[in-house]
């Protein structure tokens, strides 16, 4: 029956969410820090991802230039996946695989960070974005599931790493979006205090 499966949909999502907190509360606090960090210095965040993790790039992107749930000064953040030029440029001269990691020799400096989005952990062209932002001493907050792929050998001790514990690919994004909610409101929180203690 059609509602069931919806039904159990909704069940999977909220099981996995509650699975997921008890392992990740603590690192997602540590990617807030490191985001609240880099942009109360002058540093600004490049978000990469593929498919439905470039959407989510972008999604973090917006919260951050735009506002996420209240108002507050514009916050440096760039997704790597919209300029339609670069993109096919440098697929066609160099390859999809460098399409992100151009972008973040060009871009990126010390004291930014790269949000790297892989459901698999191992998107060829996020690996490279990883490799390219560790040349320019950047900090990863890496977000990706089934184990964490070729990113969790990649990472460095500086780096985090926020691997949802899951094989299945729209639950795993499902999880991502709630965490890039939780940093948007951990940045707001960090930089700006707490709306309750302002009332």
């Amino acid at each position: 029956m059609l509602e069931q499966r919806i039904r159990e949909q909704f069940e999977q999502s909220a099981r996995l969410k509650l699975q997921a907190v008890e392992l990740l509360a603590t690192p997602l606090a540590q990617a807030v820090a490191c985001v609240a960090n880099a942009l109360s210095n002058g540093g600004k965040i490049l978000a990469c991802g593929n498919g439905g993790s470039a959407a989510d790039a972008q999604h973090f992107a917006a919260e951050l230039v735009g506002r996420f749930e209240r108002e507050r000064p514009e916050l440096a953040a760039l997704a790597l996946t919209t300029d339609s030029s670069i993109l096919t440029a440098v697929g066609n001269d160099y390859g999809f695989e460098q399409v992100f990691a151009r972008q973040v020799r060009a871009l990126g400096q010390p004291g930014d960070v790269l949000l790297a989005i892989s459901t698999s952990g191992s998107s060829p062209n996020v690996i490279e974005a990883v490799r390219a932002a560790q040349e320019r001493d950047m900090q990863i907050v890496a977000l990706s599931g089934k184990g964490g792929g070729r990113l969790s050998a990649l990472l460095s001790d500086v780096d985090v790493h926020l691997c949802v514990p899951s094989d299945h690919t729209a639950r795993i994004q499902e999880v991502h979006l709630l965490m890039l909610h939780c940093i948007c409101d951990g940045v707001d929180w960090t930089l700006m205090g707490n709306p309750e203690e302002s009332t």
